[in-house]
């Protein structure tokens, strides 16, 4: 009976030990698609924020999408 018992608590522990590494995985997974969304998405927008001001201020100077 205690064998048994030692061989269903060893059993559950690889199938413990196997959910964990794919939960790492997950997180990895998860993390990297985050930082893409970062340096594809946003970090393009703050760089607009600072690129179209001085676009509108070029084309005033020369008069030309505001007259």
């Amino acid at each position: 009976m205690e064998d048994e018992l030692r061989q269903k608590l060893d059993l559950l522990e690889k199938k413990i030990d196997a959910v964990f590494i794919s939960a790492e995985k997950t997180r990895k997974y998860i993390l990297w698609t985050v930082i893409g969304t970062v340096a594809l998405f946003v970090l393009p927008l703050i760089g607009l924020a600072f690129i179209i001001p001085s676009f509108i201020n070029t084309y005033s100077q020369m008069g030309g999408l505001l007259q």
